[in-house]
């Protein structure tokens, strides 16, 4: 990689967001809609709420920045960008993490936005730190960048790309103990939820709200989220390849 070409990358990534108001009000506005809803959903179980919430705070951005970064790349190949972007010096690295670094710092001001309205608006309660929460969820929001952007790999139209959601993040959603403590899964599914990257964000966040100092744990399951993170975007620079002729 080239810090001048990455970037240059990052540089035309988020000029590309700010001119699509879509995405973005997809990535910040979406979050607190959804945020919302669970406020007035759970307005008598405030317990509950904090619970979720919290959760919540994180999964909102894998979700989210799945979907866009999946198509995005997508689309790069489908137009021709990708083909004349590999005419230039911009490496395969460059690209890939150009976009996580991009969304990374979309996803930044998403979190604190989301979080902001969680904590001053609807009254969360955690014993951690409001930083604590933001630093974990905009890694959550990194890793569905790196997986749409892997996924995206093995996609030949947009809807195929969307169908990656049910196969890689639905099952990560369902095991990652927000339904069920991982404990108390099946043996198998436990063994399943154990080498899913989600579980341990989700457990990064749940130790964020029950321990007021950062724990060793949280420490831990924070660097095994950033290590998928990187793992996915080298897998993908390897995957990448021409789509038209």
């Amino acid at each position: 990689m080239s810090p001048h070409i990455l970037a240059s990358t990052i540089g035309r990534i988020v000029r590309q967001l700010r001119h699509d108001r879509r995405t973005v009000g997809l990535i910040i506005v979406v979050p607190l809609l959804l945020l919302t809803l669970l406020y007035f959903m759970f307005d008598e179980q405030p317990l509950m709420f904090d619970k979720i919430a919290l959760v919540m705070l994180g999964i909102f951005p894998f979700i989210i920045m799945f979907l866009i970064t999946s198509i995005a790349m997508l689309r790069e190949r489908t137009s021709g960008t990708l083909e004349r972007l590999f005419t230039t010096p911009v490496g395969k690295l460059d690209l890939l993490f150009g976009y996580g670094i991009a969304f990374g710092l979309v996803a930044t001001l998403q979190a604190a936005v989301a979080s902001g309205l969680a904590y001053w608006l609807f009254d969360l309660d955690t014993a951690g730190s409001l930083w604590l929460v933001i630093v974990i969820a905009v890694a959550n929001a990194v890793l569905g960048v790196a997986l749409g952007l892997l996924c995206s790999a093995f996609a030949r139209t947009e809807f195929q790309a969307v169908q990656f959601m049910p196969v890689v993040a639905i099952p990560q959603i369902l095991l990652c103990g927000l339904f069920v403590a991982r404990d108390s899964m099946a043996g198998w599914l436990q063994t399943i939820s154990d080498v899913l990257p989600l579980s341990y964000s989700v457990e990064a966040l749940t130790e964020v709200g029950a321990h007021a100092d950062p724990t060793g744990t949280m420490w831990r399951d924070l660097g095994i989220v950033i290590g998928a993170i990187i793992l996915a975007l080298v897998l993908g620079a390897t995957t990448l390849r021409r789509r038209t002729a």
